[in-house]
């Protein structure tokens, strides 16, 4: 992903917010220009856009000229500002998010605008061991046995499995899963019902790092 916003402080929050999900911010820019050079050099699957840079004239007319090398794109914008950016919507992937930002927001926006550059379905699968995911079908099964997760559980899967043999830290769930922070009680609940779909069958795949967090892999013991 590539931000270009003119506050580093709302840089610093959407990279760590994004990280945090378990996507990679690649480059950041402060101008629309040095984002236009960086779209022009680099391939990015998503960039975040402060709308409210002087240079969305040029990233408009940058994007009607070479539409296929422009990544769907979402706007950080202010209300009293919205009424510049809509008229320049056109038929690309684009979205906005309205500010004061709020982490879940911009994370369910960047799931929407990502979806479509997902592995078509029956290539984007991935899995441990005997454990499966679908992310065209949003299902989960162990072997044969489907999982039938929730949403959240599902998340919560996808990222230990992206974090395979890797401790993910209470945190790391809670703005992956949520987009914001939420109580240790939740997650621990949550890592429950997870665990008890998942570690029915033998050998037992999501563990406990006490003090640290959780792991899906072999037993270390």
């Amino acid at each position: 992903m590539l931000i270009v916003a003119g506050d580093p402080g709302e840089t610093d929050l959407l990279t760590t917010t994004l990280q945090l999900a378990g996507y990679r911010v690649a480059a950041t820019a402060v101008t629309g220009a040095e984002g236009l050079a960086r779209i022009s050099q680099h391939r990015f699957d998503l960039v975040v856009w402060d709308a409210t840079l002087p240079d969305l004239r040029d990233l408009v007319r940058h994007r009607g000229a070479a539409p296929a090398e422009v990544p769907p794109l979402l706007f950080l914008i202010t209300c009293d500002y919205l009424h510049t950016l809509l008229p320049e919507f056109g038929r690309r992937k684009e979205d906005y998010v309205t500010r004061p930002v709020r982490a879940a927001e911009v994370l369910a926006r960047a799931e929407v605008l990502l979806r479509d550059r997902r592995p078509e379905p029956g290539a984007g699968t991935s899995g441990y061991a005997d454990l499966v995911l679908d992310d065209a079908t949003r299902q989960a099964r162990r072997g044969s046995r489907p999982l039938g997760l929730t949403p959240a559980e599902y998340r919560l899967l996808r990222h230990l499995l992206a974090n395979v043999e890797c401790v993910v830290s209470k945190e790391q769930i809670s703005w992956y899963v949520w987009g914001d922070f939420r109580a240790s009680e939740a997650i621990e609940k949550l890592v429950s019902r997870l665990r008890q779909k998942v570690n029915r069958e033998q050998p037992p795949l999501i563990h406990t790092s006490r003090g640290f967090g959780y792991w899906l892999g072999s037993s270390r013991a």
